[in-house]
Parts: C-alpha cells; sequence; structure tokens
C-alpha cells in the first residue's frame, strides 16, 4: 500500500499562503484588466449619445431651414397677389370694389411682414443651433480621442497581462495540488466572502491583516508555533505570522 505523506500544520499553511499570494496577484491583473473595459464601454456609450445629439441638432435645422423656405415661398405668393390685386384696382368699378381689393392688399402685405419676422427669428435660431452643433462636434472629437488612447492602453495591458496571466494561472494550479483539501474548501469559502479575496493574513501590529481587529499575545504566540491553523475570531480568515508570510515568495 502506497505511503501517503501527512504535511505538518507549517508545511499546510505555506502552501496557503503560497496559493493566496499568487491568486492575489491575479486578482490585481484582473483588477486592472477589468477598469479599462469599462471605462471604454461608459466612453463609446457617452459618444453613441452625443452623435444622437448631434443628429438632432442636424434635423433640428434642417427642419427649420425647411420652415424658412416655406416663408420665403409665402413671401413670392403675397407678393404676386399684391401686383395681381394692384392690377385689379385700375378697372374697379366702384369705392366697394376698391375697398376690397385694399383689405386684401394690406392682408397680403402684413403676411409679408409676419414671414419676414418669422424668417429672422428662425435664423437668430438656426445660429444659436449651430453653435450647439460646433459643440456637440468638438466634444465627440475629443471623446473619440481618449476613447482611442484608452482602447490602445486597454490592448497594451490585455497583451502584457496574458503571459502574467498564464503564467499566475498555471502557479495557481500547481499550489492547489499541495493544499489540503479541508483547508482548500475553507480558504475558497472565505476568499469568496471578501470583495479583495484575502482568505489567508499575517498577524501585524498585533492585529488581523484582514479586519485589523487585535489579537491577544497568547494567541499570537499559538499562530507563531504552527501547532495549528488559527482563525480570526471577528473575521473568520485564516491567519499566519508575520515571519512566515515574509518567506513565502511568487515570483
Amino acid at each position: 500500500m502506497a505511503h501517503v505523506k501527512e504535511f505538518s500544520v507549517e508545511e499546510k499553511l505555506t502552501s496557503l499562503v503560497t496559493l493566496q499570494k499568487i491568486e492575489s496577484k491575479l486578482d490585481e491583473l484582473h483588477i486592472l484588466k477589468g477598469e479599462l473595459p469599462m471605462e471604454v464601454a461608459d466612453l463609446e456609450d457617452e459618444i453613441t449619445g452625443l452623435h444622437a445629439r448631434q443628429t438632432r441638432i442636424e434635423e433640428e435645422i434642417n427642419g427649420v431651414t425647411e420652415f424658412i423656405e416655406q416663408r420665403k415661398n409665402a413671401i413670392k405668393e403675397s407678393e404676386a397677389l399684391i401686383k395681381k390685386y394692384e392690377k385689379q384696382s385700375a378697372n374697379v368699378k366702384n369705392n366697394r370694389e376698391f375697398e376690397a381689393i385694399n383689405k386684401e392688399i394690406e392682408m397680403q402685405q402684413l403676411e409679408i411682414k409676419l414671414a419676414e419676422k418669422h424668417i429672422k427669428d428662425a435664423t437668430e435660431e438656426i445660429a444659436e443651433k449651430a453653435v450647439l452643433l460646433e459643440k456637440a462636434k468638438k466634444n465627440i472629437s475629443v471623446k473619440e480621442g481618449v476613447l482611442s488612447t484608452k482602447k490602445g492602453e486597454l490592448e497594451k495591458i490585455i497583451v502584457a497581462n496574458e503571459k502574467e496571466e498564464k503564467h499566475f494561472n498555471k502557479l495557481a494550479v500547481e499550489a492547489r495540488e499541495h493544499v489540503d483539501s479541508r483547508l482548500l474548501a475553507s480558504y475558497e469559502k472565505i476568499r469568496k466572502s471578501y470583495r479583495n479575496g484575502l482568505a489567508v493574513v499575517p498577524v501585524e501590529r498585533d492585529a488581523c491583516g484582514g479586519c485589523f481587529n487585535a489579537i491577544p499575545p497568547q494567541k499570537q504566540s499559538e499562530i507563531r508555533q504552527h501547532k495549528k491553523v488559527m482563525i480570526c475570531e471577528n473575521c473568520g480568515r485564516i491567519l499566519v505570522d508575520e515571519e512566515l508570510h515574509n518567506n513565502v515568495e511568487v515570483k
């Protein structure tokens, strides 16, 4: 029957610390890579919104321009009617017809003045919208420049981290093989409970390196003896002494 080697508590803790340090490195890489994609996505959404705003302003300008053309055509129609009425006034037979034609001429003159006012107001509106359009275009240009830079940074990070990530993933697989199965299960459960992924922490300055709760001197002494796995009573993390933690190096 094959002999199964029994690992000491110190060896078990060393394996755990090794795994924790490797996976903390992976966490750092994921965080670094994880921020830029969100920034890129946000910028892309923002640029999409700005393009929509630009399109809306352009459509509004086109609408006002069409309105101006309609008013100009209305002026031409009124001017044509005035000429027509003026010719008719030369052939009127009585005052009643003359007054009726004059009223029609006055009506068309008022229509022309109103149309001219509408054209003036619309022209001012176009000038205002043109300023907004120029600002929107400049904003898009700036944002697209930032997006291009961010995409470039992300691409570099992905390329640079790909090698490191593969390296640390390989180390993590190897490290897991050396961790006691029951300890590994506890480690993974604790690790999932905290956003920073720290399940194994050193005692630093007489406190837990995870929650910073004070560790009594007696318990610190037991931790240094490596006779059993010690847990922080406050946060549940696995505690190791600072010396053991510092002796573990991950390259």
